[in-house]
């Protein structure tokens, strides 16, 4: 079968044929958004999401937990080589506090923030040292609140590892197509797990009128309507991941291909590298499931568009209907491009870390990981893409390998072998 890449223009669009040397199968969109510019002003309206200061309070907190430290960033020599591109780095999130994704940083994070914020409000004090929640001080409190959220596994074991970690009850909801073994790890953390009717949009609904009806606290990685203090600081502890990966860098990237679910994720990492590099900022292409393309079909209409079905995508984490509302505050200006990528680009991505050439380290990757190096790649192999993205010898690509193993059943179906068993070729 011959593969395509369709490159659209918000005006005009454009019909391209190409065949993958990686043999990635069926067609790609890439969509260019003629609403970012690297020259656009961190504004207000950004920085009311996500700013310098409360990063500074997200990573000084994160890391002052038991166990914190930087997760690899790992050298794609040979991918590179193939792609005719300088270098390709791989942020490698799956030792993040042993819960193998980088999740780990944004709900833990929120609870111990909203935890906080409860502990002040509720006894007048100023809000507590994160030691306090940790040794005890609080737990009369503590152990009185609980929070909950909608998931599709990674955000709700983050959630839940939290809950447990600093004390406080927590119920997490998931919906129809969560694998048995993603529910099972978020009830190893001590959560009450409800499976519900529908696909994730729909728990997330269901979360939001469950927490309404009893009481609950819902730290939820996407904002809607009504729903944004929470989702920012999930977001603002994701940045820490891209504080790390561009202070391990030896040079600034060009480039930073991100996968995206509601794009919490992408906005965190396109809000970093902006205020860091500010219009020297690397060119962000984001990577959408095509099952589930919210973010392609909202930059096609310039607004936040829902994609509604089943969104049965084998990228589990990035299952998601609607684009969280302060995310695209973030991305209308900094995404520059949008591409769909398919469950088969993705299994073959995985395949391809867990076995490479031997210039190259072999890499766990979960399904959800690996779409921003799927569409990294697809692009690459296709000279006008190439051209349209400014991929050429001198391009330095960063990529965020969000998970690995967090479905070991699932990952031993598509690769043929455990996690172990693939770190043992090191």
């Amino acid at each position: 079968m011959r593969s395509g890449l369709f490159i659209a223009h918000l005006r005009g669009a454009l019909k391209v044929r190409f065949t993958n040397t990686l043999g990635l199968q069926k067609d790609n969109e890439l969509l260019l958004n003629s609403m970012a510019s690297k020259g656009a002003l961190y504004g207000p309206e950004q920085s009311a999401v996500l700013n310098d200061d409360a990063f500074a309070i997200a990573k000084s907190t994160i890391s002052a937990w038991p166990g914190y430290a930087p997760t690899p960033l790992i050298p794609l020599k040979s991918l590179a080589a193939k792609a005719h591109i300088e270098s390709i780095h791989y942020k490698d999130e799956g030792p993040r506090f042993g819960l193998g994704s980088f999740k780990a940083l944004g709900g833990a994070y929120a609870v111990s923030q909203l935890l906080r914020r409860e502990i002040a409000r509720i006894k007048g004090i100023e809000m507590p040292k994160i030691s306090s929640l940790l040794d005890g001080t609080h737990s009369d409190l503590i152990s009185q609140v609980t929070v909950c959220c909608a998931t599709d596994g990674n955000h709700g074991r983050s959630v839940a590892w939290g809950a447990q970690t600093f004390g406080c009850k927590c119920v997490i909801l998931i919906h129809s197509t969560v694998s048995e073994g993603r529910k099972h790890a978020i009830e190893a953390y001590g959560a009450t797990v409800i499976r519900t009717k529908g696909n994730y949009d729909d728990s997330v609904r269901e979360a939001q009128d469950s927490a309404t009806r009893e009481g609950w606290f819902v730290v939820s990685d996407t904002s809607y309507p009504g729903y944004t203090d929470i989702p920012k600081d999930v977001m603002q502890g994701y940045e820490l991941m891209a504080a790390e990966a561009c202070d391990q860098l030896e040079a600034a990237p060009t480039h930073i291909f991100l996968q995206t679910g509601v794009g919490g994720m992408a906005a965190a990492v396109a809000a970093y590298t902006k205020r860091r590099y500010g219009s020297d900022r690397p060119v962000i292409v984001l990577a959408d499931p095509d099952q589930s393309a919210c973010w392609l079909e909202s930059i096609r209409h310039g607004t936040p568009t829902p994609v509604h079905g089943d969104l049965d995508t084998l990228m589990a984490g990035l299952a998601c209907g609607e684009i969280s509302v302060i995310a695209w505050d973030i991305l209308r200006q900094t995404a520059d491009a949008v591409m769909s990528v398919t469950d088969d680009d993705a299994v073959m991505m995985m395949r391809v870390l867990a076995n490479p050439t031997a210039e190259d380290l072999p890499i766990v990757a979960g399904e959800s990981a690996v779409a921003g190096l799927a569409a990294l790649m697809a692009a690459a192999d296709h000279s006008q893409a190439r051209n349209e993205l400014s991929l050429d010898a001198n391009s330095r690509v960063l990529i965020f390998g969000t998970e690995s193993d967090t479905d070991p059943d699932l990952y031993v179906q598509l690769i043929g072998r455990s996690a172990d068993e693939v770190r043992k070729i090191r």
